[in-house]
């Protein structure tokens, strides 16, 4: 039995694509083509929410 290798994603997708959720009001689901399934994005968005947060503190 075979391992199946997780894709990576670079850090200018992730970021992309959880700014398109964060500030143009894509779904998780939607913005999925640019990688990632929807737990994934949910986790980028937290990501990315929660350093917006540590620069305006």
């Amino acid at each position: 039995m075979t391992k199946l290798k997780r894709e990576t994603y670079s850090t200018a997708i992730k970021l992309e694509t959880a700014q398109l959720v964060e500030d143009q009001g894509y779904t998780r689901r939607s913005s999925q083509s640019g990688g990632g399934g929807k737990s994934t994005v949910s986790i980028w968005v937290t990501q990315l929410k929660l350093e917006r947060n540590i620069v305006f503190l």
